[in-house]
């Protein structure tokens, strides 16, 4: 009889090797189709700023928008360089203020930056009294100032936020009984130049083309305007009888701002093999486009924004421009953000700066409310959207901006600029043109998004600036590091 008895070894390896009885998965996958999704792209963003903007046909590729005759002028900020603590005005940047605008002599320029005397003020000092004869023009160079205004109830008023760039006290370069407006304190440490009314003086009467300027603009200054600097209407009310009525007319601006349509444009390559051999179950020359678009899309709303030529960022007036009063956003800047502008529609922020905002109402025990807004969950504040872009920028010192727009050309809002109908549209304003095959079967396709973006009047856009991100308070103890 054969010994049919099995050693250990035998036992554990028979038991290691099961034998088979169907088909194993991995090879069942050889025959099976897979189920793919089309290519996806982690750079797709919601692209409010494009969604939300009336779009107006440029047909001529060229956007004029004509304004009313403007009196008031220079109200812009001011650069400085420094050489360790020390700190000057770029001298062709002087021409920010009022009575210098569009002065070019840069020697006489250059003396006045060296006339320009430093001064360093600690966080609580006043720098400039209510009142007081205003002997100076004081330059901001670094640091946040309030302004102060007597108040109703025997406290001060704040009248507003002044930082880096900005400057007061220049009335008294074109008024001999100037005196300043409001009390001026220094809400952080802050480094500031004066440039004395006495230096100012000697340089007028030292150089001939600057005295003439100057006559030209207080001329220009004395000129009737309303509130917004704009050239007076002249408007009888409230009388009766038969007086003798004025008569009047509305000016406009001799060189009105123009637009010009900006592009984006790549050029987008498919060798021919892979369009013939590999475009099912998807075409590849359509996904590789529908991702191009997308990329292309993307761009121009960063540019839409932050473009040095048109971008709503770096074009929106200064006077529409506030500053945060004391780093974060509360509740109280956005209130002033909105009141600088009536119908004020639409805020837009970087994502972090809405959780930013949203700290600081949980840290008042308040909470905004959400609107469905294209059938989406979207935070608000009194009842305005605030919606996220994060192509708006946060800078090294982990600060941004939130925006404040009015829309439409009726309302004079802010307007995105295109135009429709150009040869091989793919979407409005933006085509693919068939470039041809190489020699080395590369299908070459020219893909262009021609776009601008216009501000019709000042107040339409505003600007809420140096928005803390992360304030230094918020941090737990013992979490610094």
């Amino acid at each position: 009889m054969e010994n049919t008895a099995m050693s250990v070894s035998e036992i554990s390896s028979t038991a290691e090797m099961p034998t088979q009885r169907s088909l194993s998965t991995a090879a069942a996958k050889n025959l099976a189709t897979t189920t793919k999704t089309v290519p996806q792209m982690q750079e797709i963003t919601s692209r409010w700023l494009l969604k939300i903007l009336p779009w107006v046909q440029v047909s001529g590729g060229t956007y004029r928008v004509n304004r009313r005759l403007t009196y008031a002028i220079g109200d812009g900020r001011l650069s400085f360089t420094n050489v360790g603590q020390q700190v000057r005005v770029v001298p062709m940047e002087l021409t920010e203020l009022p009575v210098l605008r569009h002065f070019d002599d840069d020697s006489v320029l250059g003396a006045l930056a060296d006339a320009c005397q430093q001064a360093e003020y600690p966080a609580g000092a006043v720098i400039a009294e209510a009142g007081a004869d205003a002997d100076k023009v004081v330059l901001l160079a670094h640091g946040k100032v309030k302004k102060v205004g007597a108040g109703q109830y025997d406290t001060g008023s704040v009248l507003g936020m002044l930082a880096d760039g900005d400057y007061f006290g220049e009335r008294s370069m074109i008024d001999d009984g100037a005196r300043f407006d409001a009390t001026y304190v220094a809400v952080t440490a802050c480094t500031v130049l004066t440039l004395p009314r006495v230096a100012y003086l000697e340089m007028v009467q030292r150089s001939d083309r600057l005295r003439e300027h100057v006559a030209r603009m207080q001329a220009q200054a004395a000129k009737a305007q309303n509130a917004h600097g704009e050239a007076a209407i002249d408007i009888a009310s409230g009388h009766d009888g038969e007086p003798l009525l004025p008569e009047t007319f509305v000016d406009y601006e001799m060189s009105p701002r123009e637009y010009e349509l900006s592009v984006a444009q790549t050029v987008l390559r498919v060798h021919s093999r892979v369009a013939d051999l590999y475009s099912q179950p998807m075409n590849q020359i359509e996904q590789q486009l529908r991702l191009t678009v997308e990329a292309l899309r993307e761009r121009q709303e960063f540019e839409m924004l932050n473009n040095r030529e048109f971008g709503l960022l770096a074009n929106a007036d200064l006077k529409q421009r506030i500053h945060t009063r004391s780093g974060p956003p509360t509740p109280d800047d956005l209130d002033e953000l909105i009141s600088r502008r009536r119908k004020t529609q639409y805020l837009l922020a970087h994502p972090r700066a809405i959780a930013a905002f949203g700290r600081e109402c949980t840290r008042r025990g308040i909470y905004p409310q959400h609107l469905d807004f294209h059938g989406q969950q979207v935070p608000a504040w009194r009842g305005i959207p605030m919606l996220p872009c994060n192509k708006i920028p946060i800078n090294d010192t982990h600060t941004t901006s939130i925006m404040a727009m009015r829309l439409g050309e009726e309302d004079q809002g802010v307007v995105g600029l295109h135009q429709t109908g150009i040869p091989d549209e793919y979407q409005p304003s933006l085509s693919v043109r068939f470039m041809g095959i190489n020699e080395q079967s590369m299908i070459s396709y020219l893909v262009s998004a021609y776009y601008s973006v216009a501000i019709l009047v000042p107040d339409a856009l505003g600007v809420l600036e140096n928005v803390e991100l992360g304030h230094y308070a918020d941090v737990p103890a013992g979490t610094e590091g």
